[in-house]
């Protein structure tokens, strides 16, 4: 397929362009910053509606995975802002963009994320829950609903919404590395809270299924079918380390430290399920977290730059 990737030079999307071309596709990104000399991307600037549209004409698919990164700083109300508006304006432009073309795309596979279900305990959540409440959950919804306005246009779209990817090279599991390397790593809060993580590789792959499979559509969990405890992923994860795992980060600090953003993404429990991809036939590499863990963690999965 002719493929084009927002959010090209992210985590993700630095990790989606090779997989996709190993596979045979032909893949273009586009980039908010100027492009590499010599590089087929695209530049675009979503917020000031500017994209050469014409370089847009005969992509058969679009996965469309640029927005602010959540956990870059703290979430101030300009931070917030930044965040809703570079996935909701962002999205309605591609959208306005993609299908005022000539020959559109046939599908948009766009990002979103488990933060949808907001925190909600040991409850076992499908595509079909109910949305959470929170900054998280009302962004999901807009985000959501921008992409989906290409489907009222003849565009099939997936609403990815992605748990925690692990990586050793990107994302939250990078953050954790250095301080359970150190020996000072440890359960956040109670532990209790249900963290839904999925591998990259599978991430990469789910992203592929999702753009081949002509009946997905909709809201589609990216997720492991084995959500774990916070507890047992600090326990998984010291252990490959060899590291001890007592130090903790209570709830009231990790709130001093980090506000609202500790309340929506650490301490926020959501145990979630892949119900749709399960039952579209996609086959995960690494279901369980143990494995997930030791194969991200190997140096020979090093070799991938991400910002």
């Amino acid at each position: 397929m002719k493929i084009l990737v927002t959010g090209s030079s992210g985590f993700i999307g630095s990790a989606l362009l090779p997989f996709l071309s190993s596979r045979g596709h032909d893949v273009r990104g586009m980039v908010r910053s100027s492009a590499t000399p010599g590089s087929d991307d695209i530049e675009w600037d979503p917020i000031r509606r500017s994209i050469n549209s014409k370089a847009l004409d005969g992509f058969v698919a679009v996965v469309h995975l640029a927005g602010e990164n959540i956990s870059g700083g703290r979430w101030t109300a300009r931070r917030k802002r930044r965040i809703r508006e570079s996935r909701t304006i962002g999205t309605r432009f591609l959208v306005d963009t993609l299908t005022g073309l000539p020959r559109p795309p046939k599908v948009l596979v766009c990002a979103s994320a488990i933060g949808y279900y907001g925190n909600r305990g040991a409850k076992l959540l499908r595509e079909d829950s109910p949305a959470g409440h929170g900054f998280l959950p009302d962004v999901c919804q807009a985000w959501e609903a921008a992409a989906n306005a290409a489907s009222a246009r003849g565009i099939r779209v997936v609403n990815l919404r992605v748990g925690i990817v692990l990586s050793a090279t990107g994302g939250a599991l990078a953050k954790m590395l250095p301080l359970f390397k150190a020996g000072l790593g440890g359960v956040v809060g109670d532990g209790g809270q249900f963290w839904s993580w999925i591998a990259l590789d599978d991430l990469l792959m789910a992203i592929l299924h999702a753009a081949e499979k002509e009946t997905l559509a909709g809201p589609v969990n990216a997720v492991s079918p084995s959500p774990v405890t916070n507890r047992d992923f600090t326990r998984t994860l010291a252990r490959i380390l060899s590291r001890p795992a007592i130090a903790g980060l209570p709830a009231f600090a990790a709130r001093l430290m980090m506000g609202e953003m500790a309340d929506e993404l650490l301490l926020a429990s959501a145990r979630v399920e892949p119900a749709k991809l399960q039952d579209s036939g996609f086959k995960f590499q690494f279901p369980e977290l143990e494995p997930a863990l030791r194969h991200a963690l190997a140096p020979s999965n090093h070799f991938r730059k991400h910002e």
